[in-house]
């Protein structure tokens, strides 16, 4: 399976998601899709209490559920239970909620939606645009927002021809990139901005945008010219990336008094999208 990770939200509720591009299909969180439906305060006990029921009537539905790993509230990937559309559909049967209807044409528009993007990819940049404007944020924070997931998409591109496993090596380079330009690794960083599961760049100004996407876009560059072949050879491009954008932000320091990585995060962020002030 050739998966892609992602976070779809309904009703500004987040879904966890895998896209298996084998098979053009999404599989999803069930119980993120429980927590919905339900409004549990513990959607786990709850899903955990219905899979007994369906085992009892020797539902096939329970007997076809599947897990992936996916991101925890702690940033860390855990496998869950997850099921595709159709298998949701069934599922939004056996749990009575005013959302079930709702829900279901969310899900409807969720698989052509990705189908359309997979033809257009402007379509998706679209909805995404149309997302941050939605949350509140500046043009031209969108605008620095989406050039930094190009410049991420050209890094694991490089990364991938450079034979880095997706998940823990991914993760490991991303820290090492942080860490020399930023001073922190990414959980640390996330903590420095009072984040939980919310996404670090989503909660970035823009000029930590920019510096960020400078650390990866040198480190693309310098695995181009270097060719590593090791996970010890990427981890030492990685470092000599974050490095390139650490001098620029110590130079920028330096002339303006004022330290670049903020406290700031998208709630003081959408106020005040230009400030760079910290808390």
């Amino acid at each position: 399976m050739t998966k892609e990770n992602a976070i779809q939200l309904f009703e500004d509720k987040k879904v966890r998601s895998v896209w298996d591009s084998e098979s053009e299909k999404w599989y999803i969180s069930i119980i993120d899709v429980v927590e919905i439906l339900t409004g549990s305060t513990n959607p786990r006990r709850y899903w955990s209490d219905l899979k007994i029921k369906l085992s009892k009537e020797g539902s096939e539905l329970y007997e076809n559920i599947v897990q992936l790993k996916m991101p925890a509230a702690d940033g860390k990937n855990y496998k869950t239970d997850v099921a595709d559309v159709e298998q949701l559909f069934r599922l939004i049967q056996s749990i009575p909620s005013p959302k079930a209807e709702p829900f279901k044409l969310w899900l409807a528009s969720l698989g052509r939606e990705r189908l359309e993007e997979i033809d257009d990819p402007e379509q998706g940049i679209e909805r995404l645009m149309e997302y941050y404007h939605r949350k509140g944020y500046s043009e031209n924070w969108i605008n620095q927002r989406l050039k930094s997931i190009e410049v991420r998409k050209e890094l694991t591109d490089e990364w991938e021809r450079r034979g880095v496993k997706k998940g823990a090596e991914y993760a490991t380079l991303t820290d090492i990139i942080t860490q020399n330009w930023a001073g922190m690794t990414t959980r640390q960083y996330k903590q420095f901005k009072g984040l939980k599961t919310e996404s670090l760049r989503d909660n970035m100004t823009n000029l930590e945008l920019v510096l960020n996407m400078l650390a990866e876009a040198s480190t693309t560059e310098i695995s181009k010219q270097k060719k590593p072949r090791t996970l010890t050879q990427n981890r030492k491009v990685a470092a000599e990336g974050g490095s390139v954008a650490a001098a620029a932000r110590k130079t920028l320091e330096a002339r303006t008094g004022k330290r670049v990585v903020s406290r700031l995060n998208a709630k003081v962020l959408k106020p005040l999208p230009e400030s760079n002030d910290e808390e």
